[in-house]
């Protein structure tokens, strides 16, 4: 074998090593990547844990926390207003509209567990990292809804028009981060 032959052999395995290793890098940044995002919401019905939706409003399981309850009764307080940007941003106790994040903030704020309202960008540093046990909120930058003992209140992605309501259809969660109440 001539020395350019051997050379070549070298550089063949060398290249097939090499690019092994670069697709088992893809391979596993594409798996880290598929993690970073919270799988869709979809809605799952549990016995005695989950709130069932009657007529467009959510009725809370017998077994809810206090603040559970109080938070799904102020989502039926506002469901079925307009959407307006911007709206319900403000200290007065009750608005006209609600945009995504005033919406979340009134139910929050209502269970005593935000105590002014925040943009969607903030709600992804609000409270714990992760899903709660009865509240979760998915936050983007330019939006957030929550899905509060199993039901999703959202502004967006229902299937009726803009505005806050209560649905069970499924919605994806691209981009956002879950967070949660502590103790919630």
């Amino acid at each position: 074998m001539g020395k350019f032959e051997i050379r070549n052999q070298k550089f063949e395995r060398f290249d097939a090593l090499r690019g092994g290793f670069l697709f088992r890098i893809f391979f596993c940044l594409l798996l880290f990547l598929t993690g970073c995002a919270p799988a869709p919401y979809v809605y799952h019905y549990i016995p005695g844990r989950t709130a069932v939706l009657r007529d467009g409003y959510a009725v809370a399981p017998p077994a809810a926390p206090p603040d559970v309850q109080v938070a799904i009764a102020a989502g039926n307080r506002i469901t079925g207003l307009p959407y307006e940007y911007g709206a319900g941003h403000t200290d007065a106790e009750f608005d006209t509209a609600y945009d995504c994040s005033g919406a979340a903030s009134f139910v929050l704020r209502a269970a005593g567990l935000l105590d002014s309202p925040i943009p969607s960008l903030e709600f992804r540093h609000y409270g714990a990292d992760g899903p709660g046990r009865w509240i979760t909120i998915y936050a983007r930058r330019d939006h957030v809804f929550m899905v509060v003992a199993g039901l999703r209140f959202d502004t967006g992605y229902t299937g009726g028009p803009r505005g806050p309501q209560w649905t069970t259809r499924s919605r994806p969660t691209d981009g956002a981060v879950m967070r949660h109440p502590y103790d919630l």
